[in-house]
């Protein structure tokens, strides 16, 4: 008797088939596309989503408090009439309160799920996005979809408005030496949600969120070296099609870093003074764009400097073929001392008036 269960075990193990089916019947599945976790009563967390899904049924807010993640998907099970799967997961949001604590344990959860895509995309909020929910699903029915739907197109334009992480590129930063993770993020104010800059993590706390114009350097420096439009409101100029290439020198010593970015751009809007249609106008303001870019790319970078983290990756510069790795809490130590000298060429086409006729 024994033999012939351990010959029926190996069979449905070899063929890849659990002894208990999954449950796979459409009408009885509620395939969960986002969850929200924020910050719970005595170390517990809150878990929401938003129920039925996909279906035209009236949709609500469910929200559990649990100590655990998969508890609280556990508790949606036991008191929802559909089975929740996560297959079709598009979106982890964290609350900026529960991302300062650590998500380690989250984002090892989601990563020991099969079910969960790689490609599900993490975002943090500032404010209460379960009220939010609540305040908006009578007038937006599918806010969850068009949320999703809006992270998609700027991932997919890859234009530096806004930075846009997913679940494979936060592991890949989290457990690489030489860096730290960074995720896009909104702000609740009322009745509306906008992009409000990019929270950058020391490991898988939450340090600090950098705005406006610091976030704007950070998408040039990092994030795909592209911006659709750059204003500098001091200088009263926007550039346009900014695209950026780096260059990182360290000297032997690890003393002293020279940070160099090469832009290529145009003009798209001014209001100063200058007559930037003639040449020696033209190349003062250049001159002051550049000055104003370094001094701001200055601060921003001591910024990280203090807060010991490396979002631009910046350690991996110190990587010599043929030569031992430096460790990577060695690296930070230096980073901190490390007098770093920001250097801009910036490159503007000529300009022209579109509206002359040839």
């Amino acid at each position: 008797m024994a033999k012939s269960f351990s010959i029926i075990f190996i069979a449905l193990w070899l063929t890849g088939c659990a002894p208990f089916a999954e449950n796979n019947i459409i009408e009885e599945l509620a395939p969960v596309t986002f969850l929200s976790l924020s910050k719970g009563e005595e170390g517990k967390i809150k878990i929401s989503t938003i129920l039925p899904p996909l279906s035209k049924e009236k949709k609500s807010v469910m929200t559990q408090e649990v100590s655990l993640m998969k508890e609280g998907l556990m508790d949606f099970n036991l008191n929802f009439y559909q089975e929740m799967k996560s297959g079709q997961m598009r979106m982890l949001i964290i609350n900026e309160d529960l991302g300062k604590e650590g998500i380690m344990s989250v984002i090892n959860v989601l990563l020991n799920d099969p079910d969960i895509s790689l490609r599900i995309y993490l975002v943090i909020v500032k404010g209460n996005f379960e009220k939010y929910l609540e305040n908006q699903l009578e007038k937006q029915e599918n806010l969850d979809y068009s949320f999703y739907r809006m992270l998609k197109h700027y991932e997919e334009k890859n234009q530096g408005d806004i930075s846009i992480v997913n679940l494979h590129e936060f592991k890949n930063l989290l457990y690489t030496p030489y860096s730290d993770p960074f995720l896009p993020v909104f702000k609740i104010e009322s009745d509306a949600i906008s992009y409000e800059g990019t929270a950058l993590f020391q490991n898988d706390k939450l340090v600090e969120i950098i705005t406006n114009f610091d976030d704007r350097i950070f998408q040039l420096l990092n994030n795909g070296h592209y911006l659709s439009v750059l204003p500098i409101p001091e200088l009263k100029v926007v550039l346009g099609h900014v695209r950026s290439k780096t260059k990182v020198d360290i000297n032997k010593s690890l003393s002293t870093m020279t940070y160099t970015v090469n832009i290529d751009s145009r003009i798209e809007e001014y209001r100063g003074e200058k007559q930037i249609f003639e040449p020696k106008d033209l190349e003062d303001l250049k001159k002051e764009i550049q000055s104003n870019l370094e001094k701001q790319t200055q601060e921003l970078v001591k910024k990280m400097q203090e807060l010991t983290v490396d979002p631009l990756q910046l350690g991996i510069h110190t990587l010599k073929p043929f030569s031992k790795s430096m460790d990577e809490k060695k690296w930070i130590e230096l980073f901190m001392k490390m007098d770093i000298k920001i250097d801009y060429q910036l490159n503007i086409e000529p300009l022209t008036d579109s509206n002359a006729k040839s």
